[in-house]
């Protein structure tokens, strides 16, 4: 019996909704995807060549504003089953109420910096709680970093934490753009005076999702990068480790390792050798650069831009849609996505 098709929606045409376009047209069948929408808000000449791309794939371009001989977002929302929320600074709230009333609407996910949009989520840590869930807010690709640090040293359910500490060094926007390039490094404000900056604050909620408790500070400072994040941690335990520092990282399948310690060396490596150019791993340990002792794990690890968080995207897909062997699917994907070693 043929399984029903999936109408998805993409708000949104930059670095994420194109590499979700990608993704989802690769694995459009195993996916029980119909069509693949994608909405951008004004549609303007220079934007030809990037419209043929995705056009030539298959992808249906929209805009939510009137351009003639562009599909209008107006004319096909009520046929989609699931909103893919690309956006960023707030619209993806903003749109929240209008998503809530659509008839056939089946689920949404929204990016990091749309916070309460939905149920945190991130591949690895919270799957159960997004299975029944509407709406999901998919965590920033730094959180993405900090919380599978603690799962690798600490546990699923970060039974082995006492206390741990990160400094998000950031970079200060995309590749393709020219808006936020600082010409210094800039300190972030610490938004809670226990917890620190909005990383360690999304762990933190995330884990309140499973009903774990997670005693985690953060700091952040801004560089003028516009290639990889890193993250210096400082993870204090509360009984030494019981298995060796390789073991750990081995058993987390989204945590790879490099020997490397220059991060354009390995965002080159994967714009050679991943999957549009990107890194999918939620974090990349530079593995020969750990400090140990029996009761605490200090290190740096780099942290791919938006790769972990599209992954999770996917998942979450997978979760909301409780799309047919799903299980065994993002394994496949996760299998063909993730590198261990850059």
């Amino acid at each position: 019996m043929e399984r029903d098709k999936l109408n998805v929606l993409i708000n949104g045409m930059g670095n994420i909704g194109t590499t979700l376009a990608n993704m989802l047209v690769y694995y459009k069948v195993e996916l029980g995807l119909d069509k693949i929408y994608v909405a951008k808000r004004s549609i303007h000449p220079w934007n030809q060549t990037e419209r043929d791309f995705l056009e030539n794939k298959g992808v249906i371009i929209c805009t939510t504003n009137k351009s003639e001989g562009v599909t209008s977002v107006d004319s096909i929302i009520e046929g989609v089953h699931y909103i893919f929320e690309a956006t960023a600074n707030g619209v993806g709230l903003q749109n929240l109420a209008h998503y809530k009333i659509l008839p056939n609407l089946r689920g949404s996910s929204a990016q990091g910096s749309e916070k309460n949009y939905g149920v945190p989520f991130m591949s690895g840590v919270n799957n159960e709680e997004v299975v029944d869930a509407k709406f999901v807010n998919i965590v920033s690709c730094n959180t993405h970093g900090s919380a599978a640090l603690l799962t690798t040293f600490c546990g699923h359910n970060l039974e082995n934490l006492e206390h741990a500490d990160v400094v998000v060094v950031r970079r200060s926007e995309d590749l393709g753009n020219h808006e936020r390039l600082v010409s210094a490094n800039v300190v972030a404000r610490h938004l809670d005076p226990s917890i620190g900056t909005h990383h360690a604050i999304d762990v933190v909620d995330m884990f309140k999702t499973k009903n774990i408790a997670c005693n985690l500070t953060s700091s952040d400072i801004t560089t003028p990068s516009q290639l990889m994040h890193a993250v210096r941690f400082n993870i204090t335990l509360k009984e030494p480790l019981r298995k060796s520092i390789e073991d750990h990282i081995a058993s987390n399948p989204f945590i790879a390792t490099t020997a490397k310690f220059d991060s354009n060396v390995v965002f080159e490596l994967g714009r050679r050798y991943g999957f549009n150019g990107r890194i999918y791993s939620h974090a990349i340990l530079i593995a020969g650069n750990l400090l140990v002792t029996e009761k605490s794990v200090k290190g740096w690890a780099f942290v791919p831009q938006e790769g972990n968080s599209i992954l999770s995207t996917i998942h979450a897909f997978i979760l909301q849609m409780k799309v047919e062997n799903g299980d065994n699917l993002f394994q496949e994907i996760q299998t063909e996505m993730l590198e261990k070693e850059w």
